[in-house]
């Protein structure tokens, strides 16, 4: 049987704002209401982040909106979420969080053979100088793109 994947969600200022060091996926402790949301890509990236509290790893401040069809048994859209990752995955992480200036950031959101898996990324935030360098470059190698383009 083929891996399945179909992405639900992609934070792409993470992207802009950290540098990412390394990704791991993690799992979701989720409520039906939330995997029904989920399935109809129904969230928010924001201010999202996850963090390591008592040994666990809990995701914090991701925004899953209330499923449309749901009664008054409906999730809350900004509860913690607990992730699921190995011991060691957890304590590796933990450790270099640990480090000045690293944080844990959602990077893409996604279902695999039916299950929601989250990208956590280990990352570094972005000075503004860096940003504004890193869009220099990629608008330089846009331009050589076109000039390259127009030659032949």
């Amino acid at each position: 049987m083929a891996d399945e994947t179909r992405n639900i969600a992609t934070n792409r200022r993470a992207r802009h704002e950290y540098e990412i060091l390394e990704t791991v996926e993690a799992g979701l402790v989720l409520r039906g209401t939330e995997v029904k949301s989920l399935r109809d890509s129904q969230v928010t990236f924001k201010d999202a982040y996850a963090t390591i509290r008592n040994g666990e790893a809990w995701l914090l401040g991701c925004h899953i909106n209330p499923y449309s069809h749901g009664t008054d048994a409906n999730h809350d859209p900004e509860r913690d979420r607990k992730l699921l990752l190995h011991r060691r995955e957890l304590d590796s992480l933990y450790g270099k969080v640990r480090e000045k200036g690293l944080t844990l950031v959602p990077v893409r959101l996604y279902f695999r053979n039916g299950r929601a898996k989250l990208e956590l990324a280990l990352a570094r935030g972005k000075e503004q100088r860096d940003k504004r360098r890193e869009i220099a470059k990629r608008e330089a190698d846009r331009q050589i793109e076109r000039e390259l383009k127009a030659r032949r």
